[in-house]
Formats: C-alpha cells, structure tokens, sequence
C-alpha cells in the first residue's frame, strides 16, 4: 500500500519547538524522542513517550504525516492515516 496523504506534506514546513511543544508549556521534560507535523510543524512527543503529544495532535487535527526527531540520525515519515512509513 501507497500512502495518498503526501500531498498534505508541507515542504517548506519549520518545527514549532526544540522539544515537545505541550510538555514545554506544563514543564514536562521526560519525552523519548520528538515527531513534526509535516502538515503544520507541530512537535509532540511520540508514542515511546508517557504524554503521546504527537499522536494527541494528530487526533485533533487530522494531519496525517510526522516525521522523525529533528535533528537526529533518523530520517523517514510516518502516515497516521495509513499505518505505513513513506
């Protein structure tokens, strides 16, 4: 299966934070690892994390795509939507 959401990917997309955005506001800094919204540059948490911030962004607005830590090793995207990597 293909994903059909990656016209929703922003390629010009800029990450809202160093971390995850709603632990930074609650002062919560135990997070695994950060994912950004390919669609709006959110950066939540992600499912390894006690708080799922990404996955809880993704449910309230439907942006289907994350991709993985900015800044680190790691390098693909994720569909919500789709269960898949892109």
């Amino acid at each position: 299966m293909e994903c059909t959401h990656q016209d929703q990917i922003n390629p010009n997309v800029k990450p809202q934070a160093n971390g995850c955005v709603d632990c930074l506001k609650t002062g919560d800094s135990c997070w695994v690892a950060v994912r950004k919204c390919m669609t709006c540059g959110y950066t939540g948490c992600c499912d390894s994390s006690k708080n799922r911030h990404a996955r809880a962004h993704f449910k309230q607005t439907k942006h289907p795509i994350i991709s993985a830590n900015t800044g680190s090793d790691e390098d693909w995207l994720w569909c919500y939507i789709d269960d898949e990597y892109i």
